[in-house]
């Protein structure tokens, strides 16, 4: 346990220290949509990727205006075999990002662990085309060190990080688990929840500081679970239904 804490702070403490400067250029773009009273989407093609998207919507301290994509294609409630299948399949990125009808007025976070299966990679071009600012998150070691012929790989071999407009290493290593145990083949205990979790939440706290420099109090949600969260939130909720499709 002591190791898997080791690690896990270790790779914070890389993405305070190398990635500040660019999550501080992403939370420039966020706080100038939410500034405008436009939606942030999040989307996390990938079974454990899922996991991302929802980090950051209608979660306690979170931005009001992160609208997740929770497309059901990689969703791992749907069976986790189908959903690495889904994921390595070509177009289905372009089609979920259609779907939403994003544009130029529109920014879309990228999140995925490894950076290079062919759901991910369309999403990422298909917003490009359509003039979307689109912003990374992932680990450049894990995607540079896969080889080209991996069979999630999309078909163009290209990796997240260097197709967007901004991009935030995540510093996962090659297999994501790092937990050594003597006598085991395999390492165990992923990291890149904790990782992308912990850049994710860094940019709304440079969000909400930009904002609040402006004088800007953004909507947050409160905890529905504590006292006042229900009466809080509702103050907002109309502000928000009908245009956050998953509210």
């Amino acid at each position: 346990m002591s190791g898997y804490l080791a690690a896990a702070t270790a790779i914070m403490e890389r993405i305070e220290a190398e990635e500040t400067p660019a999550i501080e250029a992403a939370a420039a773009v966020i706080a100038q949509q939410v500034g405008a009273d436009r939606l942030v989407h999040v989307y996390g093609p990938g079974g454990h990727s899922n996991l991302a998207s929802q980090e950051l919507f209608f979660r306690a301290g979170g931005l009001m205006h992160v609208s997740a994509i929770l497309d059901e294609g990689t969703l791992l409630s749907n069976g986790a075999l189908r959903s690495m299948a889904i994921e390595r399949t070509p177009g289905i990125g372009r089609i979920v990002i259609r779907d939403q009808d994003l544009g130029s007025d529109d920014v879309l976070i990228l999140v995925n662990a490894y950076g290079i299966n062919a759901a991910l990679i369309d999403a990422a071009l298909e917003a490009k085309a359509r003039d979307a600012t689109v912003i990374g998150f992932s680990s450049r070691a894990h995607a540079q060190g896969t080889s080209s012929d991996h069979p999630a790989r999309h078909p163009t071999k290209q990796n997240l990080l260097d197709i967007v407009d901004y991009a935030v290493d995540t510093k996962v290593p090659i297999g994501d688990a790092v937990v050594k145990v003597p006598g085991v083949t395999q390492n165990i205990a992923a990291i890149s929840t904790f990782a992308n979790a912990f850049a994710l939440n860094a940019l709304v706290i440079h969000t909400v500081g930009l904002l609040a420099e402006q004088g800007i109090e953004p909507p947050v949600w409160r905890s529905g679970n504590a006292p006042g969260g229900d009466e809080a939130n509702a103050r907002f909720i109309a502000q928000f239904r009908g245009r956050v499709r998953w509210l």
